[in-house]
């Protein structure tokens, strides 16, 4: 299965799966499915359309609001502002960039996670005597074809700039979003952007569902619901950062900011995954701890989502003494039923990648990735947590030297970007709105 925004017979199988873990009464439905024509598209219409009727099933335990007033309203106060170190703002800005990118291209050779699990990673890695992972992945030769089709440019010694990823455009969009229209960002705003700037075929899943959707007319309120099975999936989350680069010390404000752009594509913990990230990226800039920055991030979710509960387990197995073997097994054991690309298992990987990181750039970036699931957006949203947390001249010279200042993008306009020029033009964002 490619996950196609196009393909019905895709989209069909996806919405049952999508509507099993939302609690929804999904009986017979695969059954259904496979007696239809995967040629026949209007049988496969009215089948997927069928699907949005159906009940939800009794004992759904989870309170999951989507509205911004409504998401507000269930979150506890916000906490008071703390002091922001402002001397070294600019550095923390750089290493955020700098640990997004780095983290993106250390977990590309290796994004596929139902082909690269856990436990195939570690095989790999201890063969190339890279295990613990502390630096990008080296290619064993005879196994490249194992590897992503970009190890070419994402391997140990072969990083020349750093290549092209969504997790990337994402962020340098964000960027240009804001400095286009400051506070007063609307999802309008996101989705013309999204139509003048990113390729279609450059964008994935729920994001290439909601763009096929702008493309046909349908209203903007609609767009991320309309025969979009991928909606809690990854793509939001990966779009937070800039939100929290240009809120720091304010998690809730980059919560808030970031919501504009979740729900051009997002519902439910797709919408959460984006705020949450944004909110961590800021809570980076005051917290004392991993830990503590996790803690900040987690009262900007609502309480009682099956987000907050899977971030608050890995942070409890963290109190608790646990390993990180602990957590990696935990997160399959109990979210193993989403696909590798859903925000949820994600979320958790990352928060055990930071927590048993301990602060250490390194350590929290190769942990990340080599738990697996979607390695490049986890080391992407790990990398920009750390990063800030310790500034960009603490980040290794062995992460940083590759990449030789330069991103490349899809983004029409925007490819060769300094990431030092990206930094400074962010630093000049956040400085305006403290």
């Amino acid at each position: 299965m490619e996950y196609d925004a196009v393909n019905v017979y895709d989209l069909a199988s996806c919405e049952i799966r999508q509507r099993r873990e939302s609690g929804y009464d999904v009986a017979g439905a695969e059954q259904t499915l496979e007696r239809i024509d995967p040629e026949d598209r209007a049988a496969l219409l009215a089948f997927l359309d069928g699907l949005a009727a159906r009940p939800r099933l009794p004992g759904w335990r989870y309170d999951e609001p989507d509205g911004l007033e409504a998401i507000v309203r269930s979150l506890p106060p916000a906490p008071p502002a703390r002091p922001l170190p402002a001397a070294d703002l600019d550095d923390r800005i750089l290493g955020g960039w700098l640990g997004r990118v780095a983290g993106c291209i250390l977990g590309k050779p290796v994004e596929v996670g139902d082909v690269w699990t856990t436990a195939r990673l570690r095989e790999y890695l201890e063969r190339a005597g890279a295990y613990p992972l502390r630096d990008y992945i080296p290619v064993i030769p005879g196994s490249e074809h194992h590897l992503h089709w970009t190890w070419p440019w994402t391997t140990r010694g072969n990083v020349d700039g750093a290549f092209r990823d969504d997790d990337i455009d994402y962020a340098i969009l964000g960027l240009h979003l804001l400095e286009k229209h400051g506070t007063a960002l609307t999802t309008r705003d996101v989705a013309d952007a999204w139509l003048e700037l990113l390729p279609f075929r450059q964008t994935y899943t729920a994001e290439r569902v909601a763009y096929r959707n702008l493309v046909d007319g349908v209203p903007l309120d609609r767009v991320a619901r309309y025969r979009n099975p991928y909606r809690e999936w990854i793509g939001a989350q990966i779009r937070g950062d800039v939100f929290g680069w240009t809120h720091p010390g304010d998690p809730r404000g980059a919560a808030v900011a970031a919501y504009a752009d979740a729900r051009l594509s997002h519902v439910g913990n797709g919408r959460y995954g984006e705020m949450w990230a944004a909110a961590l990226v800021a809570a980076a800039f005051v917290a004392d701890s991993p830990y503590d920055a996790l803690t900040l991030a987690l009262a900007q979710v609502p309480p009682k989502s099956r987000l907050a509960e899977a971030v608050d387990s890995v942070m409890g197995l963290h109190a608790g003494g646990a390993t990180w073997d602990d957590a990696v097994v935990h997160i399959a054991a109990e979210y193993g039923h989403y696909l590798w690309v859903h925000t949820i298992p994600n979320a958790a990987v990352v928060t055990a990648g930071l927590l048993w990181g301990e602060g250490d750039v390194a350590a929290t970036l190769g942990s990340t990735v080599q738990a697996g699931w979607d390695t490049d957006s986890n080391g992407a949203t790990a990398g920009s947590v750390i990063g800030v947390m310790v500034g960009g001249t603490a980040i290794p010279g062995r992460f940083v030297d590759p990449l030789k200042d330069t991103v490349r993008s899809a983004l029409f306009g925007f490819d060769n970007a300094s990431i030092a020029d990206l930094a400074r033009r962010t630093v000049a964002l956040a400085r305006a709105g403290r």
